[in-house]
């Protein structure tokens, strides 16, 4: 059983466009067309039995809408889906939306699991009050919370989600479901065991495994991005332990079939394999496949 716990979609009609646009803003390779159909394509060829779509509202306006087709989505591919791949969709929020209480309230009634948010993205730190009050309701609604964590590959230099920050939302909401992407703080990993050690904090695997893989623009190159490898990994799991680290792939963002490779290929217990591929989200997300 591999669940791949974040990866991203848009909808039919502006994939092309939406996919071109961030592959050129991060000067980066999509793997994928970013619309379901080619998700699930990309699971076929990778094994993976379900997908965690996380939708991002880059403006109060969009939330409502997002969420509507993130509820839509789950009903057919999902709830209702006999297909061996099934791709699950979270809800998404944005600071700046003022009804949020309601709006995680329906969520929640609605069967979604979880939200998304992306303080880069956003402009907006994760320890923003604005933020702090979306996530102590979220969990008070007993919802996973996904954050980006870390710089972004797209917004050079500026930091919203640190893993400083991070904390301080951990130290001010207390023990809730959350999740931090890029394996806690995207090239700012070095701060992560000391910030995390000991705290409800998941890590996600998503781009953070061996290399970038550029456009040919020339953008990355004589430009020092440095990821995880193999031992690095095992460092993060030797002090995390396999029960707190999720396996995701940022798709369209990487290769999923690649990914998964990579976490297989880690010289560790079956045990630690299956949690990390599969079974932490399985309960993490309270469902049965």
């Amino acid at each position: 059983m591999i669940v791949d716990i974040h990866t991203h979609t848009f909808p039919d009609k502006i994939a092309d466009r939406a996919v071109d646009s961030l592959s050129n803003k991060a000067h980066i390779v999509p793997h994928s067309s970013g619309t379901i159909d080619g998700l699930i394509s990309s699971m076929k060829t990778a094994g993976i039995d379900i997908s965690v779509v996380m939708p991002v509202a880059t403006s109060a306006e969009q939330v409502v809408k997002i969420n509507d087709s993130s509820i839509r989505n789950n009903e057919k591919y999902y709830d209702n889906s006999t297909a061996p791949h099934k791709v699950l969709s979270f809800g998404c929020m944005h600071p700046e939306f003022e009804d949020y209480k309601n709006e995680l309230k329906r969520l929640s009634q609605n069967g979604i699991k979880g939200i998304k948010i992306h303080p880069v993205y956003q402009g907006t730190d994760i320890d923003n009050t604005k933020f702090l009050n979306i996530i102590d309701c979220a969990a008070q609604n007993n919802l996973i919370v996904l954050t980006h964590a870390g710089l972004d590959v797209g917004f050079p230099g500026i930091v919203h989600c640190s893993p400083k920050m991070c904390r301080n939302v951990i130290d001010t909401i207390g023990d809730f479901k959350f999740i931090l992407a890029h394996m806690g703080g995207w090239e700012n990993w070095d701060e992560v065991p000391d910030m995390f050690t000991g705290t409800c904090a998941y890590l996600d695997t998503s781009f953070s495994s061996e290399s970038l893989e550029p456009l040919s623009d020339g953008y990355w190159d004589n430009k020092d991005i440095t990821m995880l490898n193999a031992s690095h990994y095992k460092d993060f799991i030797h002090t995390f332990g396999s029960d707190r680290i999720l396996f995701g792939s940022d798709s369209p963002w990487t290769d999923q079939r690649r990914s998964v490779e990579f976490i297989k290929a880690l010289d560790l217990p079956a045990n630690d394999i299956d949690n990390i591929l599969g079974q932490n989200a399985l309960n993490l997300l309270d469902t049965t496949y």
